[in-house]
């Protein structure tokens, strides 16, 4: 069984821990993983902040179309297309 709660450390470094009921009585390891710290302004909590974030970004005056980058490679840099990607395929395992 695996619990997990993420905690602010307070200043003096002292937590006092409630065990769920679930967790069985007897010797627990406890294992400590600093969080890794959010992009402020860029993560979504949860879905209404998701949704806020692509009204915002489908609102931006300059926002491109993906159309807008067709064909912007040249037909030379990867030859065929499809032959290119038959190749890179080709490399996976199956």
């Amino acid at each position: 069984m695996t619990v997990t709660q993420t905690v602010e450390i307070p200043a003096s470094h002292r937590l006092v821990i409630d065990v769920p009921r679930e967790v069985p009585a007897g010797s627990t390891v406890l294992a400590f993983t600093p969080a890794k710290k959010p992009v402020v302004g860029k993560t979504n909590r949860t879905l209404a902040d998701a949704l806020h974030r692509a009204e915002e970004k489908s609102a931006d005056p300059n926002r491109r179309p993906l159309s807008h980058f067709f064909g912007i490679l040249s037909p030379n840099t990867f030859g065929d297309g499809v032959a290119y990607q038959r190749a890179i395929r080709d490399e996976w395992d199956d």
